[in-house]
């Protein structure tokens, strides 16, 4: 009987470690960004953030998960290029995304906010390579003003 329940707890604790990496493939499968990204830096192309997205009354949100590679010269990772209400505030669990809305196989219509610089930006995600890439581009205006990054989905959510 002792056996028996060890085993069972076994299993649960295995599926339990699985299940956070198969919702975010069946999210990518289902054509929706929601999940974890990881940020490129544009000068140095590597990992900076994962950043979290996900979906709540037809919209799409985000926020910081994990800071990467810290910038050196921000070690307690505060949003020290902000002003206002924002200035000094912790980066991680910052709220970076929000009102994304679901148009013609993209989301738009919401904004992003970069940290690195305090600015906010109108923007448009559209996923890409079967949802394991993610194409954002932030914008003042018009989507011709503006910058694009590619970020990458993380397939190890998991863990």
């Amino acid at each position: 009987m002792l056996r028996k329940i060890v085993v069972c707890a076994c299993v649960v604790v295995f599926l339990s470690l699985l299940m956070p990496s198969r919702l975010f493939a069946q999210a990518a499968a289902s054509g929706t960004p929601a999940g974890r990204w990881r940020t490129i830096d544009d000068r140095t192309g590597k990992v900076k953030s994962l950043l979290v997205l996900w979906e709540a009354d037809g919209k799409l949100f985000g926020r910081i998960e994990k800071i990467v590679n810290p910038d050196a010269d921000n070690p307690n990772h505060k949003c020290i290029h902000c002003s206002g209400a924002m200035k000094d505030k912790e980066l991680l669990g910052m709220q970076i995304i929000w009102d994304m809305k679901q148009a013609n196989g993209s989301w738009a219509g919401g904004y992003i906010f970069d940290p690195d610089n305090g600015s906010t930006y109108k923007c448009t995600m559209t996923l890409e390579d079967g949802g394991k890439k993610l194409k954002v581009r932030g914008f003042i205006g018009i989507s011709l003003l503006g910058r694009t990054q590619y970020w990458d989905r993380d397939e190890n959510s998991g863990q």
